[in-house]
């Protein structure tokens, strides 16, 4: 799960050079490239607002109005698209309650709540390395 130097030697995907005693610099070589796991990741959950909001549902179910109250500054359209992304990827379920009212509510799937860790994790991360007076995510776009 690295970025910096990942060892071919070690790596699944290394093929059988790597296993090759007799061509030793195949061995010692390092990849400098992202691991494709962690680069899947980041590609999907660094899509706007997937991170927010499945930060936003580590602390239970909402309904589509909450959510929107609680991703500030996303739009319905978006909140939408993005929400349908996630249960797509299996990271959260919709749930429907029929009424009258109807009553949607979606929360974290196991795969989901899987993350938790890491966004806690990549939080205090955040919390401890970036200024808290700068909130460079307010002033994007909402799209």
């Amino acid at each position: 799960m690295s970025c910096v130097g990942t060892d071919l030697s070690t790596s699944p995907a290394a093929g059988p050079l790597a296993s090759d005693p007799l061509d030793e610099s195949s061995s010692a070589e390092m990849s400098k490239s992202c691991d494709g796991a962690l680069a899947q990741a980041f590609k999907f959950l660094g899509k706007r607002w997937n991170g927010v909001i499945l930060g936003t549902l580590t602390n239970g179910s909402s309904g589509f109005a909450e959510l929107k109250r609680n991703v500030q500054g996303i739009s319905d359209s978006v909140l939408s698209e993005r929400l349908s992304e996630l249960q797509q990827a299996g990271l959260i379920t919709r749930s429907v309650v029929p009424g009258p009212p109807l009553s949607v509510s979606y929360e974290l799937s196991d795969t989901g709540n899987a993350l938790i860790p890491a966004m806690h994790a990549l939080s205090t991360w955040a919390s401890e390395n970036f200024p808290r007076d700068t909130d460079h995510y307010s002033s994007e776009e909402s799209s």
